[in-house]
């Protein structure tokens, strides 16, 4: 899958909403807001249950990364993920 049908994808599912669980957030880490190096995928199975992580990371800006971006797609689709969430910026690394 390209890189702008992944994005394109993802940033539809989060314009849905909440549409309750299981439940998908993506949040980006980096040096600075404007490069993102490390994407943090979080899976909640259900309300109040603890959240499952898998972290990726790269050199260069993780969102213009079309595997990642792709393997984000295919997570979603592999929990039937009623609800995706996306957290716009990216949060700073501390060193």
């Amino acid at each position: 899958m390209n890189l702008d049908k992944s994005q394109k994808r993802i940033s539809k599912r989060v314009k849905r909403g909440f549409h309750g669980y299981p439940m998908i957030s993506i949040q980006y880490f980096g040096p600075s807001e404007a490069l993102a190096t490390k994407v943090e995928v979080g899976f909640i199975q259900e309300e109040n249950a603890e959240p499952m992580l898998e972290t990726f990371n790269s050199d260069t800006d993780i969102r213009q990364d079309e595997t990642v971006q792709t393997t984000i797609i295919k997570i979603i689709d592999r929990v039937d993920a009623k609800t995706v969430t996306l957290e716009e910026s990216v949060s700073l690394i501390v060193f």
